[in-house]
């Protein structure tokens, strides 16, 4: 296992991966929604939204410290090959984002707590007007409904931000393996400062009346972005074994 410093390549894409995959609504719009219905200062739901965020980011950074021991332990017995291992894991990880984007299935995201409706995904393409489909559910939902308390609310947006780690930042700590601990702090926070900035900026955006750009757009493509990312990742990790 080397303790060389991580390369700026793998540090932008890590950052890349993060802000785009928390800049999708599911990561912002509910604390924008459920601040307006409950009538929350634009601070309160600023200060909601970093701390749900928080909680997002520490439980993808235990699931990513799981990933970089197995791979600090594989990589001692399996030195050589372990590169191509790492690589390989992220081509197919490609692989499979790009067909998951060819399908037409983008990336899934959970259905709010305490709506009418069981928790449900939703993939993808979903209608082509204006609204997401947090608008409609969460009218429903037990977080913006007056009888609830705020501390109610606010817990169910903790726990449901806090239960859906970023899946797809996951990969990229496979591809820091080969630079130690170092990599994988230096990782963790590139992917607490990038979610928290999106997260964060989205959200006053919003709250200030910037409604209206497009980021379904971007929602939409999210699964063919990933799999170019992790595909660059995999090229890069066998680059610099060489």
């Amino acid at each position: 296992m080397n303790s060389v410093v991580l390369p700026p390549a793998i540090a932008v894409t890590g950052f890349t991966v993060a802000f785009f995959h928390a800049a999708i609504p599911t990561h912002w719009l509910p604390f924008v929604l459920v601040g307006r219905a409950r009538n929350w200062s634009r601070t309160k739901v600023l200060a909601v939204t970093i701390a749900a965020g928080l909680g997002h980011v520490l439980l993808t950074s235990l699931l990513g410290l799981v990933i970089a021991w197995l791979g600090f332990q594989l990589d001692e017995r399996f030195e050589r090959i372990f590169p191509w291992i790492s690589g390989g894991v992220l081509f197919v990880l490609g692989g499979y984002y790009f067909w998951r984007q060819w399908r037409g299935g983008g990336i899934c995201h959970h259905s709010p707590p305490g709506g009418q409706h069981k928790p449900t995904e939703h993939c993808g393409h979903e209608d082509e007007h204006e609204h997401s489909h947090w608008d409609h559910e969460l009218q429903e939902s037990s977080l913006v409904k007056t009888d609830k308390g705020d501390w109610a609310a606010i817990s169910g947006l903790f726990v449901m931000l806090t239960l859906s780690p970023c899946e797809g930042f996951l990969p990229v700590y496979l591809s820091g393996v080969r630079f130690g601990w170092q990599g994988f702090f230096i990782l963790s926070a590139i992917l607490a400062v990038a979610a928290l900035a999106a997260m964060t900026l989205l959200t006053w955006l919003t709250l200030v009346g910037l409604e209206r750009f497009r980021i379904k757009n971007f929602e939409r493509y999210e699964a063919g972005l990933l799999g170019g990312l992790f595909t660059m990742l995999g090229v890069l990790v066998l680059m610099l074994e060489h």
